[in-house]
């Protein structure tokens, strides 16, 4: 083979390569709003969906159905809180809306940023448990030694299957002040 082949063969190598890596660096970076909307639309990984007032109103209640909602609350990451729901079950009849609270407080002496992952099981059901309030929409902000009320407001589906009688909803509440003060210097640096 000729140099002059050769050279050619490896610059067509080294240009597809280039393509994969950029091919797969476009995938990976495309995989996660992916991955949220596939576990939004199929429910898969626990995640719940969330419900505007206006479509809430399609759905009856149903008063001779009751449904167990036991609440779970996490922390990670070793943080200095307390974190737990005011009731640790209710029983529910689908189509109705309810409004739970979460308790949290801050025992540290600074500010802390926090930011709550639901997630609801069984993962089968997880479409059918709506949330149209959540303090888990937004990062919770703590002043030191802080202490608050956090409601979230649910319904669950009438159309879950008659087969799930107990629906789990967890939070796991992580301390996000690093990334949250990461973001706001950025976000001065850029003149916003």
């Amino acid at each position: 083979m000729s140099t002059q082949n050769r050279d050619r063969s490896n610059r067509r190598t080294v240009t597809t390569l280039g393509a994969v890596v950029l091919g797969m660096f476009g995938f990976g970076f495309a995989l996660v709003p992916l991955y949220d909307v596939i576990c939004e639309v199929t429910g898969l990984n626990g995640r719940s969906a969330s419900l505007s007032g206006e479509s809430q109103a399609q759905f009856e209640v149903d008063l001779d159905r009751t449904v167990t909602v036991e609440f779970v609350a996490v922390l990670n990451q070793e943080m200095d809180w307390q974190f737990r729901p005011q009731v640790s079950t209710i029983e529910v009849h689908p189509g109705q809306q309810y409004t739970m609270n979460y308790v949290a407080r801050n025992r540290r002496d600074m500010e802390v940023v926090g930011q709550a992952v639901p997630s609801v099981s069984p993962s089968s059901a997880s479409r059918h448990f709506n949330k149209t309030e959540c303090f888990c929409f937004t990062r919770q902000v703590f002043a030191p030694n802080e202490a608050r009320e956090m409601p979230v407001t649910f319904m669950v589906d009438p159309r879950l299957p008659s087969s799930v009688e107990r629906l789990t909803l967890a939070y796991t509440f992580f301390d996000i002040s690093n990334v949250a003060s990461s973001q706001t210097r950025k976000s001065d640096e850029q003149g916003g």
